[in-house]
């Protein structure tokens, strides 16, 4: 695994939360400093004011979706780049002062999506519990360190930084759920291409005719390129103006994504390139006949030949 060429990391904060857990699996990150941002603007406002060269924020994750105020800042604040993603598995553990017993717990402390992706858990095992709202799972734990809860669904690295003890371990509804972090800095040269890579960009329509989103995915389409992920958001300008945030399967330096991305920007008002990074899983497409790379120059040998043929 490719280093991380930075040394002063910011992510969303406070510490002991699964964004900082999500940090730590960097191997370029045990050398280095990390610092808690209080809110993602400010986390990526630190790398664009020169604070720190690298943020980790969240982007989405599998039960609740995505969070919106990243993509508003990834589309609408100064360019940044994305540069890795980390996919992290979230499974919380419930949290209480030494010698608290599950039986003993009245109530909860959580962000409200820790509490959405564990209330059937909670009805299930604690169902007299009233459940109270933190600014971040730390929060919690750490308010039930105080002695203002009784107990706290937070993340593992929680438990120790607040001196508390696990009562639940693997808490959770939904087998699987997954939060999908990135790692950003200012815009330069994109990682080396893998050959398991994503590449992520924003896409502003130029109007509001009809077919303008189909125009746009048959770039992708006609070059054989696997959209991993689409969602539209409002560009905030006027009622009914979106644009439309795609990551796809490959590398800016494929030729056949490095085409398409050239299409988009002549067919649309905009594009913002996000970056292309190596991709945290191992679910690499098969790539369809005709959309290699050699494919690609054997094409344009094959046309430039015809405009210069030989004589």
């Amino acid at each position: 695994m490719p280093r991380v060429a930075a040394t002063r990391f910011t992510y969303l904060g406070p510490e002991a939360t699964f964004a900082e857990q999500a940090l730590r699996t960097l191997p370029g990150t045990r050398t280095g400093v990390l610092t808690p941002s209080a809110s993602v603007p400010d986390a990526l406002d630190s790398v664009r004011g020169g604070a720190s060269d690298a943020a980790l924020v969240p982007l989405e994750n599998s039960v609740e979706g995505s969070v919106s105020v990243t993509l508003d800042e990834l589309a609408n604040g100064e360019p940044l780049a994305i540069i890795r993603e980390v996919l992290l598995p979230v499974s919380f553990v419930l949290l209480a002062r030494p010698g608290t017993r599950l039986a003993h717990v009245g109530t909860v402390a959580s962000h409200p999506h820790g509490e959405a992706q564990c209330r059937g858990w909670l009805r299930g095992n604690l169902p007299n519990a009233s459940v109270h709202s933190a600014l971040s799972t730390s929060e919690g734990a750490a308010a039930v360190a105080r002695g203002e809860y009784d107990a706290a669904l937070a993340a593992p690295l929680a438990a120790s930084r607040h001196h508390l003890d696990v009562l639940a371990e693997d808490v959770h509804d939904t087998d699987g759920a997954i939060t999908r972090f990135v790692l950003l800095t200012r815009p330069g040269r994109p990682p080396e291409r893998t050959g398991n890579d994503r590449t992520s960009v924003v896409v502003f329509i130029a109007d509001n005719h009809t077919g303008a989103l189909l125009e746009v995915l048959t770039e992708f389409a006609v070059r054989g390129i696997d959209l991993t992920r689409i969602e539209s958001r409002p560009t905030k300008q006027q009622l009914g103006r979106y644009c439309f945030y795609l990551d796809c399967a490959g590398h800016v330096a494929d030729a056949r994504v490095g085409e398409a991305l050239a299409a988009l920007r002549r067919i649309c008002a905009d594009v913002r390139f996000l970056g292309s990074y190596p991709r945290a899983d191992d679910d690499l497409p098969a790539q369809r006949p005709g959309t290699s790379d050699d494919d690609f120059a054997g094409a344009a040998d094959w046309l430039a030949g015809l405009r210069n043929p030989p004589r």
